[in-house]
């Protein structure tokens, strides 16, 4: 099914401020990583912008629609705004320590005031705009079983690479376990991060890219665009030194994580929880691999000897959900 002349619109500012923005920050970040400056707020400050893009596609384009939950938008693209100002502030003013400090003191007060503003909209906007909470025992089955599947791959990691015996000890060591009870109380403040790419790829573009492509298709085609979207932290935050292997170990992470989202948004219409699973998958890592610094997951080195490993493990573990009855049904209405 072709796009509407609406969602041609929408999907036009929603690709300049995903896409457009991202890269053109992405350029500033280069800039500040060939300075040796420290690019550590970009990554943070990328996530918001996919969200930020489909609330302005949508404000621009049904400015007629009273059931448009205006003020958590607006909100949050003025959010937005101020984690990119900080980003560009971090490349002219030196002082690593404090932009690192300020990025993260800007997602906490903005997850503070993103509860406050999002729960004092009416009902039925946050029913309109799927901000409402809902499927509750749908929900909380795919994030068990998200974490099940996620622990089972780590296990095959570890047993493969024969070092079980480390995440034997990661898992007796006390930090592990305060990190893992820390884990929900985390969320609600800096839930606003992986929201920020949740409600932008799966709330706004899976939808369209279903209608286009098909259940299955769509999911793919995302998987593609979402791997590609990380372009500029694969190359001058993730692996600097193995740039074009991380970026084609990002295909293989986006494109079967992405179809397990998709599979849970699928089955529980909740938006939540693929913003839960991808934040567990992100604030996991440090967990199980025992690296409990606030950068681990910054200049790491990528082989492409391990990219058959992922792919294949990733491809049956999370993959394998493609074949999921969610995805034989019929192509729902794109937002």
């Amino acid at each position: 099914m072709k796009f509407t002349e609406i969602q041609k619109k929408q999907l036009i500012i929603y690709v300049l401020v995903t896409f457009g923005f991202t890269f053109l920050m992405g350029a500033v970040m280069a800039y500040g990583y060939f300075q040796g400056i420290d690019v550590s707020t970009f990554p943070n400050a990328q996530m918001f912008y996919p969200a930020a893009g489909a609330m302005l596609a949508i404000l621009i384009t049904r400015k007629g629609d009273e059931k448009i939950p205006k003020r958590f938008f607006i909100m949050f693209i003025a959010l937005t705004t101020v984690m990119a100002v900080i980003c560009i502030a971090s490349i002219i003013v030196f002082m690593p320590t404090t932009w690192a400090l300020a990025i993260q003191l800007v997602i906490i007060a903005g997850s503070v005031l993103g509860w406050i503003f999002m729960l004092t909209e009416k009902k039925e906007k946050r029913e309109a705009y799927g901000l409402r909470m809902k499927n509750w025992k749908k929900s909380a089955f795919c994030v068990v079983l998200f974490l099940f599947i996620y622990l089972l791959r780590t296990a095959i990691s570890y047993g493969m690479s024969g070092q079980i015996q480390v995440m034997e000890s990661i898992f007796t060591d006390a930090t592990t376990w305060m990190l893992i009870v820390s884990l929900p109380v985390n969320f609600f403040i800096v839930f606003t991060a992986f929201f920020g790419e949740e409600y932008g790829w799966r709330y706004y573009l899976q939808p369209l890219f279903q209608q286009r492509f098909g259940l299955r298709g769509g999911v793919l085609v995302l998987g593609v665009v979402w791997g590609l979207w990380h372009m500029p932290v694969n190359f001058f935050y993730y692996s600097p030194g193995s740039g074009l292997a991380s970026m084609a170990g990002q295909q293989i992470t986006c494109i079967t994580l992405g179809i397990f989202f998709a599979y849970a948004y699928m089955k529980t219409q909740n938006i939540w929880v693929p913003v839960i699973l991808h934040y567990l998958n992100n604030n996991m890592v440090p967990i199980v691999t025992g690296s409990y610094g606030a950068n681990v997951l910054q200049n790491n080195q990528v082989t492409w000897s391990a990219l058959l490993p992922s792919l294949l493990i990733n491809g049956l573990l999370f993959g394998i959900f493609i074949f999921a009855k969610e995805f034989r049904k019929r192509t729902e209405a794109a937002h």
